[in-house]
């Protein structure tokens, strides 16, 4: 278990901070071909979009790193065959191999680092480690704004829709489709190109009201502090969009947002709106 930590640990500390090394693990490979061989082999058939996304790259450094592996002949870029205009990589035989080599390295790098340790201290290291992976990538996702028709604003709604559905007792009805609500602006989370946390903002009430909406942190987030990074994030957009107070509404089985939005400064009011989910509701002056 612990050398699986170290493993997940290294990857994230050297694909998101960064290392000197221009040979990782001493495959001859720079870091950044080896984080983009590694990703191929994690998905195979990626598109190159999808790649650029998830590592946070430029167009140009990823057609760098393409031609580099190409030149290699450890990757193969061609036009998807269900969509002509997206272009998908794959590992060829030599990257398969190539990938493997680089697992191999990886997981004896973390087993001689733990070979000293006592049964106790692997323990303790492997929580600390987890932590460590879970707050350093917390401190490196992108909060973007988008509007809730986007493809990862949908992503990240419906994934909002089935923990509720899953947490309430009598379960979520979303109703119909989203209709249009003019002013409301999003705001989503991504890590790895995937939407970890989302929230919202709309007018609402009077003109100096804002009301926070949808917010969401994905389960193995939680405990990372990217609610409390969500929450102000939204609130200091209200305050630029000229709000001067924000409410929220939520359900009482939702126990640990009641007491985020406690801790952040938030009180109890009257109920404000007809919605039947809505137990609690909070107002916070910005």
């Amino acid at each position: 278990m612990l050398t699986d930590v170290l493993r997940r640990f290294n990857r994230t500390y050297t694909q998101r901070i960064g290392v000197l090394d221009e040979s990782f693990l001493g495959t001859g490979r720079p870091l950044a071909a080896s984080r983009l061989l590694f990703e191929v082999g994690n998905d195979e058939g990626a598109s190159v979009r999808a790649l650029r996304d998830r590592l946070e790259l430029d167009s140009g450094h990823l057609s760098r790193l393409l031609r580099l592996l190409e030149g290699e002949g450890l990757v193969a870029t061609a036009a998807d065959e269900g969509d002509r205009r997206r272009r998908v990589v794959r590992l060829t035989t030599a990257g398969r191999h190539a990938y493997d080599d680089l697992e191999r390295r990886s997981e004896e790098r973390a087993a001689t680092l733990v070979a000293p340790l006592t049964a106790r201290q692997q323990e303790r290291l492997a929580e600390a480690l987890a932590t460590a992976d879970l707050l350093v990538r917390a401190a490196t996702v992108r909060l973007r704004e988008v509007t809730s028709d986007d493809p990862v604003a949908r992503i990240a709604t419906q994934r909002y829709f089935d923990e509720l559905d899953a947490r309430f007792p009598d379960g979520f009805d979303p109703g119909g489709p989203d209709a249009p609500e003019p002013g409301a602006t999003y705001v989503v989370a991504t890590s790895d190109g995937e939407p970890v946390a989302y929230g919202g903002v709309r007018p609402v009430i009077d003109d100096e009201t804002a009301e926070i909406k949808r917010m969401w942190v994905h389960g193995d987030w939680r405990g990372a502090g990217l609610g409390s990074r969500m929450l102000r994030h939204l609130e200091a957009l209200a305050a630029d969009q000229g709000y001067r107070r924000v409410v929220l509404d939520t359900n009482g089985t939702l126990v640990e947002a009641i007491a985020m939005y406690e801790r952040s400064g938030y009180t109890r009011i009257e109920r404000y709106n007809d919605n039947p989910y809505a137990e609690a509701f909070f107002e916070k002056s910005l």
